[in-house]
């Protein structure tokens, strides 16, 4: 049974699950992407594929945006045939992107002015959660906005924390969870790097990890990419030279310190120089020398 006309913008890896489970949920899901096939795709299992963010927007009163950062945000809002004159008075515009809470909160005020409500509401989870509609969604906003648009936000996410009533809370939450995110990552693979440079069998290393004090959440999930030697993009390299240095920027305001994060963004930045900006996130472990090749971990 349909529920309602919602729009998503960003079929990527969290986008396309994120619209499935909207489906599922008994919405009536309008997509936009910039890649007009995947749009056709979704369009082929019962979704509605829409040309533009602007004819989103005209027939769905909550839109969805789902793409990388603040600079394509801004494109899908006011670009060419975007989102944001679409927009009617009283529909909710949700935010999924990370993105300097600053920005954020300038956002729903120039929103704001057109009668569109916002919701400052970045995502984690991953795209198995997200087409699971199990993800972990920092939200915060108007209760207006959250009044309209609370049984999407149900339908995509596991947890959906509410965590004020302006923009700026969720985006600044999701920073702090980034901050230890690059960190893991990045002190996983310095971690088996040094295994794997002293000779320990990888996958035995790996066993051991993860079932011991040491382990981490992206250690159990990204060390499987060492391992396979497949740096496939699932969240890649330059998605955390992008994050680690939003962490960096809202920390530097304040002249708060925060070393480790700064070493984690200079072993991305350094993965990314030689080269692989576009593969695995895991792929930091590449930094090492004669680590992180497709033979690194395959041998046993």
């Amino acid at each position: 049974m349909t529920t309602g006309n919602i729009g998503l913008i960003g079929l990527g890896a969290m986008g396309l699950g994120m619209a499935r489970s909207l489906r599922r949920a008994g919405h009536h899901v309008h997509v936009c992407d910039v890649r007009a096939d995947a749009a056709q795709a979704f369009a082929a299992e019962g979704g509605v594929a829409c040309a533009s963010p602007a004819e989103v927007a005209a027939h769905c009163d909550v839109v969805v945006s789902v793409v990388v950062n603040a600079a394509q945000t801004e494109a899908v809002l006011w670009g060419e045939q975007g989102a944001g004159a679409a927009l009617r008075p009283g529909s909710v515009f949700v935010m999924c992107s990370t993105v300097d809470p600053n920005w954020s909160i300038a956002l729903e005020q120039r929103l704001a002015a057109q009668g569109v409500l916002y919701l400052d509401a970045p995502i984690s989870g991953g795209a198995a959660k997200a087409a699971a509609g199990q993800l972990t969604m920092m939200t915060s906003g108007r209760p207006e906005a959250y009044a309209k648009a609370g049984a999407v936000l149900d339908a995509m996410a596991a947890k959906v924390y509410r965590l004020g009533d302006a923009a700026g809370a969720g985006s600044k939450v999701k920073i702090v969870n980034q901050l230890l995110a690059g960190v893991h990552i990045a002190a996983a693979a310095e971690a088996m790097a040094l295994g794997l440079r002293e000779g320990v069998d990888p996958h035995a290393l790996y066993e051991v990890i993860t079932n011991s004090a040491g382990n981490s959440w992206m250690f159990e999930n990204r060390i499987p990419h060492v391992l396979a030697g497949d740096y496939t993009p699932l969240s890649a390299v330059d998605i955390f030279v992008k994050d680690l240095g939003l962490v960096l920027d809202t920390a530097r305001a304040s002249k708060f310190p925060l070393p480790l994060s700064a070493t984690a963004h200079q072993m991305f930045m350094q993965a990314s120089s030689a080269g692989h900006g576009r593969e695995d996130d895991a792929a930091v472990i590449k930094i090492f020398p004669g680590i992180g090749l497709p033979a690194a971990g395959s041998g046993r």
